[in-house]
């Protein structure tokens, strides 16, 4: 995939993109300036982008930009939504977990890649709010997904200690 201003998606999002039902709508956590939310588009899933800033996220016809700051307290901007896919990359914020797992519906898919504690030796994010824990992925879904693929390990480019799942939700 040729790179362009928004980036290229990450590896583990292209790999595991399968997973998302041909027909599925998706949604893109916290999606910046809209690179998975571009590639999925591509794949022709309808993507629903949130943002804080949505004036980064491309025009397309598939993605509609949602513009919510999920911080600042206010409640979860989409409570009667069910998506066939969630994305979620580089953004941690616990609050919004429960939520977000409510939010995929049976059988959709959870493709969640983010930093996790020791990744404080390489830079920011540093700070344990923004840090997962050992197996805290895996703890998001227990009971409620299959887990198709998990990993917490160093990676190379950027150097980071990630965490990221691929699972589907249970029927």
């Amino acid at each position: 995939m040729a790179d362009d201003a928004r980036g290229t998606p990450l590896p583990w999002i292209v790999q595991w993109a399968g997973l998302v039902s041909s027909h599925a709508t998706v949604l893109d956590l916290a999606a910046g300036r809209g690179r998975h939310a571009l590639f999925l588009a591509g794949r022709g899933h309808k993507v629903v982008a949130i943002d804080r800033d949505i004036s980064r996220l491309p025009a397309h016809s598939n993605i509609e930009p949602l513009a919510a700051d999920l911080e600042d307290g206010s409640p979860w901007p989409l409570p009667e939504r069910r998506f066939g896919a969630v994305v979620v990359t580089n953004y941690l914020h616990r609050p919004l977990m429960p939520a977000l797992i409510e939010a995929i519906a049976p059988g959709g898919v959870l493709l969640y890649q983010t930093f996790m504690v020791g990744n404080e030796r390489f830079g920011k994010p540093s700070r344990p709010e923004f840090l997962l824990n050992d197996g805290e992925l895996l703890e998001l879904v227990r009971g409620a997904f299959s887990v198709t693929a998990y990993e917490a390990r160093l990676i190379s480019d950027p150097m980071a200690m990630v965490q990221r799942i691929a699972a589907r939700r249970l029927p």
